[in-house]
């Protein structure tokens, strides 16, 4: 089955920072388009980024994989907005939250299990 189209809006807000919607699935098909993306706003001066996953619908690994792509191509702050449960947990369990200075589960609504 094809991955669904990944849509990637970018708004460039000032001072050299800009954010990202995205809508879709983030994956192997589609990855390489984020990538592309935010490389190009780097080069027009947008070191920071962040990057609202609302409209997200999917994230593998290789989503995961460009998001680190992403901050390690940079010299700005990456930020995560609006990540849903499951890509939060993802996020979570590789550590990617911490790098990519996600908001804390409060800020994003999940709640955590504990047990």
């Amino acid at each position: 089955m094809p991955s669904q189209m990944l849509t990637i809006e970018a708004d460039r807000l000032g001072a050299g920072a800009a954010r990202v919607r995205l809508a879709g699935e983030l994956d192997f098909d589609t990855a390489p388009e984020l990538v592309e993306a935010v490389a190009q706003l780097r080069l027009d001066g947008y070191q920071e980024v962040e990057l609202d996953f609302a409209g997200v619908v999917l994230c593998d690994s290789s989503g995961l994989s460009a998001l680190v792509v992403i901050h390690r191509s940079g010299t700005g702050a990456v930020r995560l907005r609006n990540t849903n449960t499951q890509i939060r947990h993802l996020l979570d369990r590789t550590g990617l939250a911490e790098l990519l200075a996600a908001p804390p589960r409060s800020v994003t609504g999940s709640a955590r299990e504990v047990g």
